[in-house]
């Protein structure tokens, strides 16, 4: 199986090459990861004791941040390195100021793992959620270093646990700890004979306690929301909610609406203008007077749709019609209950919202009309998503106290 995953390495590594021709990911993505020795060579140094965090992409990083931050706080000689594997995550977050050191994570082959360790020289390491990178695991190992995995959740269906994933198996038996979202990744584990895995909970709850406790207030949408007595705000948008969103304001005009897309290039926020055909205003473009008296506000910017969601009476998350919902958690930490498309089954709070009472699926327009006129009479949707926020945080307590003290 060793083999075997090294020429599938070595092909993938080859693909990322042809493809980076011909697309710009790919491109920065080879580009990356061919530049991270040159880098860490610069950076390093050689008398320090680095803690090593890697985060696939964005929304692991999220999920490490709390813990990093922590660290920093508590020791602040305390050096990190962060390492990415997609651009869309190392290029938002390559000037981030709570790593000593960030760069891409060269390709998993035997060589670069080996060369890498020896180069970081690691005190600790920490993988976020799903990141088990095999090579790199046996690399820590001979070299005798911690590898901790952090919110990491399992299910039966994961190589792991299949009849051939044995050799996956004793990977993760490498770990010192896996830290675990929930009970069920637990029995999942020591039912295959894991005794390295406890429940800690999923740090993102903390992350959005902080970003909450962190608001900025913002004067333009405290503008547009003035007077008003129902406020939508949809994060992360895709055209399909768009498209809904849209619908249901131009049918209720004592609804106010703010749309934060997630992607912000220009057509798609001229597309979204014509499309409303209302009083419409662009974040970027708007003064007070304008936002007062605008229906609709379009987030044309990003960084601040956390702190905006603050002003809302419901949140609906973007997503659920294309490849699954973002983040339901940055909302319903303000005491607003969460709407979101169909594909939310992969996400444990999406599911677990729902079944408290603060979360609501919709799948077509006549299903977001009766959800969201219900929402706007009940205050109690959202009492139940904030306290479900409540109830889930302190993951990173745990997680710190066993890495201070291992």
């Amino acid at each position: 199986m060793n083999l075997l995953y090294n020429i599938g390495i070595n092909f993938f590594k080859l693909g990322i090459f042809i493809a980076s021709f011909f697309n710009d990911k790919a491109r920065k993505l080879h580009v990356g990861q061919s530049e991270a020795y040159a880098i860490l060579k610069e950076k390093i140094d050689p008398n320090a004791h680095y803690i090593w965090f890697h985060a696939a992409s964005l929304g692991e990083f999220e999920q490490g941040r709390p813990v990093m931050e922590q660290l920093k706080r508590a020791n602040q000689e305390t050096k990190i390195l962060l390492t990415f594997f997609s651009p869309s995550g190392y290029e938002i977050r390559k000037n981030y100021a709570g790593a000593d050191i960030i760069s891409y994570l060269p390709i998993d082959t035997p060589d670069a793992a080996k060369q890498f360790v020896k180069l970081v020289n690691p005190s600790k390491v920490i993988f976020i959620k799903y990141e088990f990178w095999p090579n790199y695991i046996l690399a820590l190992k001979t070299a005798n270093v911690p590898v901790y995995s952090i919110s990491s959740i399992f299910r039966p269906s994961q190589l792991f646990f299949k009849w051939y994933g044995a050799w996956y198996r004793n990977l993760l038996k490498m770990f010192s700890h896996i830290f675990l979202q929930d009970e069920y990744s637990v029995k999942l584990l020591e039912k295959h004979g894991f005794k390295n895995a406890s429940v800690a909970g999923d740090t993102r709850f903390d992350r959005v306690t902080d970003l909450a406790k962190q608001a900025k207030s913002i004067p333009l949408v405290e503008a547009f929301v003035h007077g008003a007595k129902k406020v939508i705000v949809a994060g992360s948008t895709w055209p399909k909610d768009e498209e809904l969103l849209i619908r249901y304001l131009k049918a209720h005009t004592d609804v106010k609406l703010i749309l934060v897309p997630h992607e912000i290039h220009e057509a798609h926020i001229l597309g979204i203008t014509k499309l409303v055909d209302m009083n419409c205003v662009r974040y970027t473009q708007a003064d007070i007077l304008t936002a007062q008296i605008a229906d609709c506000m379009i987030v044309d910017t990003i960084g601040l749709l956390s702190s905006i969601y603050r002003y809302a009476h419901i949140a609906y998350i973007g997503g659920g019609f294309g490849a699954g919902i973002h983040n339901t958690l940055e909302a319903a930490v303000w005491n607003i209950p969460v709407v979101f498309g169909p594909n939310y089954g992969k996400f444990r709070e999406a599911r677990e919202l729902i079944a408290e009472g603060g979360g609501f699926s919709i799948g077509n327009c006549e299903d977001l009309e009766k959800e969201l006129d219900k929402l706007l009479k009940n205050i109690e949707a959202g009492k139940i998503a904030g306290d479900y926020v409540k109830k889930n945080t302190g993951a990173t307590k745990l997680i710190l106290e066993k890495l201070i003290h291992s």
